[in-house]
């Protein structure tokens, strides 16, 4: 069985695999780059003189990313099924395996279980240890913006009519 790789569809017998979002009639060699896109490790300057590419992923607190960084920890979490009378409120006490976009794999210490659970219902997670989370330093041109006081200010809706 073919392997899915990101920005790929799996192949079918007798087809040819191309990358998804490319213009069509266009054939990509492998190791080109498709315009506007950078590859790992890659930096470039953003609107407004910031820095984006690989402190950019570093940089965003979302809860897979801190699910990362308290990979290995035993933890308890609770979810909530709205809608669902049974289901309703469900508790999972696991160690974290891995954590993407959107799910969460947890193994239980005791059985070595394991558990693909989705984002979406997650409410809430308990460790009985400290929190790991990431302490990215803030670049002083940006420190400085946000504490002089001179933050830019966008019109309402009620003041554009």
């Amino acid at each position: 069985m073919p392997m899915y790789q990101p920005g790929t569809q799996l192949a079918q017998p007798g087809m040819m695999q191309q990358p998804l979002l490319q213009q069509p009639g266009m054939v990509q060699q492998p190791g080109m780059m498709q315009p506007g896109m950078m590859q790992p490790g890659m930096t470039g300057a953003a609107p407004g003189g910031f820095q984006v590419g690989a402190l950019a992923v570093a940089e965003e607190s979302y809860i897979e990313n801190i699910l990362r960084f308290n990979k290995g920890k035993v933890g308890t979490f609770y979810y909530t099924v709205e809608g669902s009378k049974e289901w309703n409120s469900v508790v999972f006490r696991g160690r974290v395996e891995t954590a993407g976009r959107d799910h969460i794999i947890l193994s239980d210490p005791k059985t070595g279980r394991r558990f693909l659970l989705l984002m979406v219902n997650l409410s809430w997670v308990e460790f009985d240890e400290p929190i790991n989370y990431p302490n990215i330093p803030v670049p002083q041109q940006v420190q400085a913006v946000l504490t002089s006081g001179d933050m830019p200010t966008f019109p309402t809706a009620r003041e554009e009519e």
